[in-house]
């Protein structure tokens, strides 16, 4: 007599069985929003990607800016050996670093999340795209140290227990699973919360009584964009709006994912619209769009289905019954529900941060970086300072008639009548770092010693990281980098004369150096890691 196999399900209560596997073949489903959220997974990774194959020679290579086998071996004679650098900073790239290998990991890396991006996506190739993207994190040091490197990081976990294992279209015949559902909805809480609240707790510009945030946002964000000037200067009424828009959408609107399916969807929508605003308004990189993953999650299948007309995507998915459980299911579901537990555990942490008065940014509190908490814009600058790299080929550097000429940089500010270029989510990392490094001294940091000394070599590597190289021939005889203070033109100033920005200079923070000089071979001798690495 043949034993029937039964799905777990059935011995589950009857409450938590319609919730994990509904009658309806629309109730609780997430297949679109499932569909929509690794494409734009595939998106992040794709940008990750084809910035590390164009910019890690220059960054972290062997000729680069701070390269990786130098800061290998501070590594591993910090944790006492190869092993335990490893636990502690998992890395392919600790064992072999040169720039072909780190070429043919970021074009592996490139290809498979290209795909993702096309439509095709199981766990094993984000898994690949995971594995990567921590090894990345892990030795790119302060280039690769901000927040959404490790929300990514958290993101594309989650998305592995998201796909199946081996079925890789667009819309498999296979659930999506509501309790990883749960956890990006979890994942989008601890960020609109953790924004929220190191806003109120970091500048009083953020303050419910001032509400000024915005006055200096658009003007001293990292990399402002062609919209950004517009952004400046709309009606003052209208930039205190956005703060109070900003705190309800950060701190109240994540209460909503605790309400009825309705809410739930309007919780996602108003976050989404939320993302795609700040979009519009500054070049932050992948943040934005790594942030759109969760809310995404937010947003049912029945949604999609009153709104959206029924193109041939809803269609696909529409034809293809979902197969609730079968045999196998047994084995998923309790992975799943590990994940959970996993995740619940690990979560204890980050949230007693997201409540402590003493709230950090954009930490992790293990290797893996599967649960981490995050914030931005906890303090808000009111002054742009800018940095200028200049060199000149002058034989002496104090000179009255030594000409100083700027290698512009892809994104940032340079050039005053330059427009500000549009180029999220892809994310220019030196032109990141040089803004961080404007607001604080330099002095004895390592990277700027490397940049200098990388140019007076005219080092083609280093050089691909800017726009614009002034010394096409030979190398320049001195570098200095020199301060700018920038603001915004006044739409007065700007009809009169075309330009986007005002500078004027304040001082060289940098230089100049040359090859030969003590200071610089000094610097370029220290062992000492910048904070981030």
């Amino acid at each position: 007599m043949k034993h029937t196999i039964l799905p777990v399900t059935s011995v589950l209560p009857g409450r938590i069985r319609q919730w994990y596997a509904p009658k309806s073949p629309l109730a609780n489903e997430y297949q679109f929003a499932r569909f929509l959220l690794i494409r734009f997974l595939g998106l992040c990774y794709t940008m990750v990607f084809l910035g590390f194959v164009q910019q890690a020679p220059g960054l972290i290579g062997e000729n680069g800016i701070l390269p990786i086998e130098r800061y290998r071996e501070f590594v591993v004679q910090s944790y006492g050996g190869m092993s335990d650098a490893f636990w502690k900073m998992p890395s392919i790239f600790w064992f072999e670093y040169s720039d072909g290998f780190l070429l043919s990991a970021g074009w592996i890396g490139l290809v498979v999340s290209v795909a993702v991006l096309c439509g095709y996506a199981n766990s094993l190739m984000l898994f690949v795209l995971w594995v990567l993207q921590l090894s990345i994190v892990h030795t790119g040091q302060l280039f690769w140290s901000y927040g959404w490197e490790t929300q990514l990081l958290e993101t594309g976990f989650l998305a592995m227990f998201l796909v199946p294992l081996f079925d890789g279209r667009p819309f498999p015949r296979s659930r999506s699973s509501r309790i990883v559902i749960i956890l990006y909805c979890w994942l989008i809480v601890r960020i609109m919360l953790g924004s929220g609240l190191i806003k109120m707790r970091g500048d009083a510009a953020w303050d419910w009584s001032e509400l000024s945030a915005l006055f200096y946002h658009f003007e001293t964000q990292p990399i402002p964009n062609g919209l950004s000037w517009y952004f400046h200067h709309l009606p003052q009424v209208w930039l205190k709006a956005g703060v109070l828009i900003n705190h309800v959408v950060e701190l109240f609107i994540p209460a909503l994912l605790l309400l009825p399916r309705r809410f739930r969807n309007g919780a996602g929508v108003i976050m989404f619209l939320f993302q795609v605003n700040l979009i519009l308004s500054g070049n932050l990189s992948f943040l934005n769009h790594v942030t759109i993953i969760p809310c995404l999650a937010c947003i049912d299948d029945r949604f999609y289905r009153r709104w959206l007309p029924k193109r041939w995507w809803v269609r696909l998915r529409e034809s293809k019954s979902p197969i609730i459980l079968d045999g196998r299911g047994k084995i998923t579901f309790g992975i799943r529900l590990a994940l959970l537990v996993l995740v619940a555990f690990l979560s204890i942490a980050p949230v007693a941060n997201l409540f402590s008065p003493n709230q950090r940014m954009n930490s992790s509190f293990e290797p893996l970086h599967l649960v981490n908490t995050y914030g931005a814009f906890g303090s808000m600058g009111k002054e742009r300072f800018e940095i200028v790299v200049e060199g000149t080929d002058h034989l002496f550097r104090h000179s009255p008639d030594a000409i100083w000429r700027e290698y512009r940089f892809h994104g940032k500010p340079g050039d005053p009548h330059r427009r500000p270029p549009f180029y999220t989510p892809y994310h220019h990392r030196l032109d990141w770092e040089i803004w961080f490094a404007a607001f604080g001294s330099m002095k004895g940091e390592l990277w700027p010693a490397y940049l200098t000394s990388r140019l007076l070599e005219n080092e083609p590597a280093v050089l691909a990281l800017f726009r614009e190289n002034p010394f096409p021939d030979s190398a320049p005889k001195y570098v200095r980098l020199t301060r700018y203070r920038y603001r915004f033109t006044t739409p007065e100033e700007r009809a009169e004369s075309g330009a986007w920005w005002f500078r004027e200079k304040d001082q060289v923070i940098f230089g100049p150096v040359s090859s030969w000089d003590e200071e610089l071979n000094n610097l370029l001798s220290r062992a000492r890691w910048p904070k981030g690495s």
